[in-house]
């Protein structure tokens, strides 16, 4: 610690002592006020430390200016905008395919003289509901219990209408034996 202090103090004699070839080359640095250290930075001084350079070769303190990154809030907001947009097409033709379902069974519900034939187009209508419901399940846009469950209230739709014109009976449930 002592030989610290004492290099220190000996210091402004080594400033003295010291000369450059090319001192007036030597700029101000733009970013520091202070002159001091401004004549340290020019004599090559960094720490208190003479430091060796060559007649030949400049050094240059400080660093270019660099390009400003974008602000990745914006972007975050703008990728929010797009998956938000995204995902309110995907809902809302996943509801418009249940609607299409439950209107048609409701149609088929409410025939006097329906036949078993004209379940048909409705299971057809049923598997589009479907395969776009897992679309969304598979994208991230609906959570996977509430895709399963919009798939079960069409199967259980479509099973009430047909228990109710005939055309299903359920089996009866297994006696259990505990």
């Amino acid at each position: 610690m002592a030989a610290a202090v004492a290099h220190c103090w000996g210091l402004p004699t080594k400033l003295k002592t010291l000369s450059l070839s090319n001192a007036a080359a030597c700029k101000p640095l733009g970013f520091s006020s202070n002159t001091s250290s401004i004549n340290l930075f020019c004599r090559g001084f960094v720490s208190g430390r003479p430091v060796q350079m060559s007649p030949n070769r400049q050094s240059i303190v400080g660093g270019a200016a660099t390009k400003k990154k974008p602000d990745s809030a914006a972007k975050r907001v703008r990728e929010a905008e797009k998956r938000r947009a995204y995902n309110k097409a995907r809902k809302s033709e996943v509801r418009t395919r249940i609607k299409k379902v439950l209107e048609a069974l409701e149609v088929l519900g409410e025939k006097t003289d329906a036949k078993p034939e004209e379940v048909v187009p409705v299971e057809k209508l049923i598997a589009e509901a479907y395969s776009v419901i897992d679309k969304a399940v598979r994208g991230g846009t609906l959570q996977r219990n509430i895709g399963a469950r919009r798939k079960a209230r069409l199967a259980r739709r479509k099973k009430a209408v047909e228990i109710q014109r005939g055309w299903y009976t359920p089996a009866p449930a297994a006696a259990s034996t505990v």
